[in-house]
């Protein structure tokens, strides 16, 4: 008996979902005893192999019988952080996969929810959000939205640019891959109870830049994939065009020994994963005193990417649908060398991110950040790490969404800001503080992410994760966070115009409410997104 209720229970917690027929193969996933059904590893395009390396990607091919949707699909391979590293273990060029997660009762009855598709974060050199557990943004949405997590390709194999690029195999794959994973859903998430005309796009960091560039993408061409956005600390960086790019594709075949080939875009292409990974580093920019953080990453190409993303906003090049953008308030401590202990220091970790800026550049930025009055001490930390790290991310994250969410604002497209403020005791401590895309573990709930949530959020900050989650799964299914947020908390108003300008709530546990940007705040950016399209970005 003991051992037939063991069985039973069993089978309660991870029961069969019905099989889902998608013209080139048919998924079976699990219905969970939660209430919700996964499927998992399913493949939304071709695997980019051989000839599909630095290509577009292709949609699936077909396989025979029921392929069984329990289990993730590899991620993709990301940059190595030294040199002769071999591809790490759970990653593979075959990564195109994605996971689907829709509660249970709305296969049964029929139900078409609005759909939340997350872009995973990274910098474009690897995948860092990766199998986010779904089960908890449904839950906070009473089981009113279907979620879907997908991998894309990031680094060389997503964003390798040069004329032999261009001419033999495609730019932007990585951001392709984005798209192919979105027309993915139109086509198919009404077999898994999701409204293919009511998708909702997000994601953090690069994936939040990810958005930005979907949102201009074709200079704001719609093509009716999704009808609201959300971007959290969405990240601006240093972005090439293919003449600038080519530099990378250089050095790349140099140290593979493609260069002495007499097509060396073909060899690389050729080249076995192990002897291609060996080499798949980050150098510097031409000029630069030192390594980017990240190296490779979107290209201007003149027809996905027509320009640079800050300058497409402000020419009104986008796609005019209600947005979230907003950010940390410590967006750059995670990123600058907590050794930086002088100006010269934290001027070359700038050069090194953006290797156009000026010295009358930095002198400004220093006058605004780096004043002797701002130097703070921290344990194990130069005094002049949080003043660089505050310059840091204003410049790759703040600022710009200020700017964008004041570009929608002027469109007449409703816009709502963020100034994600919740203290965890261990990173107070450390000095880092509310740290770049620390709020994704609440917005998907501590337990959803894998380990990465500080342990404040399951224990003094626990409070904080259904507000957070009551907002975004409001926006995701009226377009409008308020709608359905957690009871008790303020309403979150829009950005506003004139005098009503530059609102945005400030989150903090127990102590959420509506603020305004302060002045000092406002002036930097200003002069900071005036560098926007010097610095490309």
């Amino acid at each position: 008996m003991a051992k037939f209720s063991l069985l039973f229970l069993a089978s309660l917690a991870a029961a069969k979902a019905p099989v889902v027929d998608l013209g080139y193969t048919k998924y079976e996933g699990r219905s969970l005893a939660n209430g919700v059904s996964q499927w998992l590893g399913i493949r939304y395009a071709a695997p980019p192999l051989n000839e599909l390396r630095f290509a577009a990607p292709q949609d699936p091919l077909a396989q025979e019988g029921v392929q069984q949707a329990t289990q993730h699909g590899a991620l993709c391979v990301p940059v190595a952080s030294s040199l002769n590293q071999s591809v790490p273990e759970g990653t593979s060029e075959d990564c195109l996969f994605l996971d689907v997660y829709a509660p249970t009762e709305a296969l049964a009855n029929g139900k078409k929810l609005p759909v939340y598709f997350f872009i995973q974060g990274g910098g474009f050199a690897s995948l860092s959000n990766n199998n986010y557990n779904g089960s908890g943004l449904i839950k906070a949405s009473d089981s009113n939205i279907v979620v879907v997590n997908f991998n894309y390709r990031v680094g060389p194999f997503g964003f390798l640019a040069s004329e032999e690029v261009a001419k033999g195999g495609s730019l932007n794959n990585g951001l392709k891959d984005q798209i192919k994973a979105l027309q993915w859903v139109k086509k198919h998430i009404d077999k898994f109870g999701g409204n293919p005309d009511h998708v909702v796009i997000g994601g953090d960091s690069a994936g939040g830049g990810s958005v930005t560039l979907l949102l201009s993408a074709y200079g704001g061409r719609d093509d009716k994939l999704f009808v609201g956005a959300a971007a959290e600390s969405q990240s601006f960086a240093n972005m090439l065009d293919v003449k600038g790019s080519q530099f990378v594709f250089d050095r790349l075949a140099s140290r593979t020994g493609c260069e002495k080939s007499a097509d060396p875009f073909a060899c690389l292409r050729k080249l076995d994963i192990g002897t291609l990974q060996a080499q798949n580093i980050v150098s510097p920019y031409p000029g630069a005193p030192g390594n980017p953080l990240y190296l490779y990453g979107p290209t201007v190409d003149g027809d996905l990417v027509p320009d640079y993303t800050l300058k497409l906003f402000n020419q009104g090049k986008f796609i005019k649908v209600p947005v979230i953008f907003g950010d940390a308030t410590n967006e750059g401590t995670v990123f600058v060398p907590k050794s930086t202990n002088n100006v010269s220091a934290a001027d070359d970790f700038l050069k090194s991110q953006f290797n156009t800026i000026t010295d009358c550049q930095l002198a400004k930025i220093n006058s605004l950040y780096l004043t002797e009055n701002q130097t703070r001490q921290f344990p194990d930390a130069g005094i002049y790490w949080r003043p660089a790290s505050n310059a840091y991310g204003d410049l790759r994250y703040t600022c710009p969404g200020v700017d964008l969410s004041s570009v929608y604002e002027k469109a007449g497209i409703p816009s709502w800001n963020y100034h994600y403020d919740v203290k965890d005791p261990k990173s107070e401590a450390s000095g880092e503080g509310v740290t770049h895309t620390v709020e994704i573990n609440a917005i998907w709930g501590p337990e959803n992410v894998h380990g990465g949530a500080p342990a404040s959020y399951s224990t003094g900050n626990a409070n904080i994760v259904p507000v957070m989650q009551g907002y975004w799964t409001s926006f995701v299914r009226a377009l409008n966070p308020n709608t359905h947020r957690y009871h008790g908390t303020p309403e979150w108003k829009t950005w506003g115009k004139g005098e009503e300008a530059y609102r945005r709530i400030y989150i903090r546990t127990n102590q959420t409410h509506m603020e305004t940007v302060p002045q000092v705040e406002r002036e930097r950016c200003a002069y900071l997104l005036s560098l926007g399209e010097h610095l490309r970005q």
